[in-house]
């Protein structure tokens, strides 16, 4: 089953020209679990490395505004998670740490100075992993690059924003990542007849990429569903193990920007939206921004927040803007609807994309090994389960936490 047809909702958010806000007063950088190499009362710069990540994957941690180190809290992120911040007060005087030198032919950049790019400018996946960037083209047989636009869980268009404005500069990376990389093709993958047009009025002589127009169903921009779909190709762990890499939209632009600009990743955009919001709209904002503050900027009440989209987001109450973190919902309840015992339908089943059994996981979450043999770890948290239950149940979450238990 490639998915399912849901409402969209995504109008409501692209009547507003993309909106800025770029003055926050202070950021709160999450250190993961990054070792810390800041104290109280240094000065950094826009684009200072503030962390390391400790593990195999060598990961930065960035600051995104010019100013004093104040403090290390506790906020929360968008998985609905607490971590340890690093609490930087805006100088507002967007000092950087690098020379923003603008480089006219990105072609001609090697492949070496290009794993180097995009990792001390600290780019990673903005499509919900915030996994490194550099780390996917750290290969030698890379044959195929799919940048997923698909965008497909409700109300967010972010990536909708970033195709709008950004058209040029995307196609031309990537033909620049294709040199640099000797990759033979690429495909973007979009939903909307609207970005298939757009792309196509500026595709003209880049014979080595093409635009496709997938079912607008979700999750159709799942990493293993879009490739499927795109190439009918499948794999076991890695998409590269088939000599395919899968970049968002937004991480392709952020890609651009630092080999044009050598700028670090300090912003992106997020979509507000929701029954809470008169007016929905897009906005830029430097990561690590209090979404309190965005909110007070906007003009509405601190309602119900929801970190990310419908089907796949988190409850929070405290929230700040991460790499990961691509729409707020605002909302003014949440329906609570009556549960009832399970019918024994087998709906879920029949939607699950990761083909596992999500009432079974419910039923056994208390049984490590039987959550091992139900393969729980295999779950994409897309939240069709709960979605289809017609007894209401929130498998999502139980299955969840399954994950969690066979992780630890």
């Amino acid at each position: 089953m490639k998915g399912l047809k849901i409402p969209r909702y995504k109008s409501v958010s692209t009547k507003t020209p993309l909106d800025i806000y770029n003055k926050p007063e202070r950021v709160y950088i999450p250190t993961y679990n990054a070792t810390v190499l800041v104290n109280k009362g240094d000065y950094v710069c826009k684009g200072s490395i503030i962390g390391k990540v400790k593990d195999n994957v060598k990961k930065l941690i960035l600051s995104t505004v010019s100013g004093k180190v104040i403090d290390f809290e506790d906020h929360t992120i968008f998985n609905g998670n607490k971590v340890k911040c690093i609490v930087i007060e805006n100088d507002f005087k967007e000092t950087n740490v690098n020379n923003l030198k603008k480089q006219d032919k990105i072609n001609e950049i090697t492949k070496q100075e290009f794993i180097e790019i995009l990792k001390n400018n600290g780019i990673v996946g903005l499509g919900g992993s915030g996994f490194p960037t550099y780390i996917k083209y750290n290969n030698e047989n890379i044959n195929t690059l799919i940048v997923n636009a698909v965008e497909c869980e409700p109300y967010i268009t972010a990536d909708y924003f970033i195709i709008k404005d950004k058209c040029q500069e995307i196609l031309e990376v990537i033909d620049a990542i294709m040199e640099i990389n000797n990759i033979n093709e690429s495909i973007i993958a979009v939903s909307s007849k609207s970005l298939l047009d757009i792309i196509n009025k500026y595709i003209g002589t880049y014979l080595k990429i093409k635009v496709v127009l997938v079912p607008s169903l979700y999750p159709m921009g799942w990493e293993r569903n879009l490739i499927k779909e795109l190439t009918n190709i499948t794999y076991d762990k890695l998409p590269i193990e088939k000599y395919i890499i899968v970049n968002n939209i937004s991480t392709i632009y952020a890609i651009y920007q630092a080999l044009k600009l050598n700028k670090p990743l300090t912003e992106r955009i997020v979509t507000f939206s929701g029954n809470g919001l008169k007016n929905s709209k897009n906005i830029l904002v430097k990561i690590g921004t209090p979404v309190k503050e965005l909110i007070n900027y906007i003009g509405c009440d601190n309602k119900i927040l929801i970190a990310g989209g419908p089907m796949m987001g988190e409850n929070v109450e405290d929230l700040i803007v991460t790499p990961e973190l691509n729409c707020v919902l605002i909302l003014k309840n949440i329906k609570k609807e009556e549960v009832k015992n399970c019918l024994r339908c087998g709906k879920c089943v029949s939607v699950c994309p990761a083909k596992i059994c999500p009432v079974l996981i419910k039923d056994n979450i208390n049984n490590i090994e039987k959550l091992k043999q139900l393969n729980a770890n295999k779950c994409i948290n897309c939240g069709l389960c709960s979605y289809i239950c017609p007894a209401k149940i929130n498998v999502r979450e139980s299955v969840r936490k399954a994950k969690e238990k066979v992780g630890k």
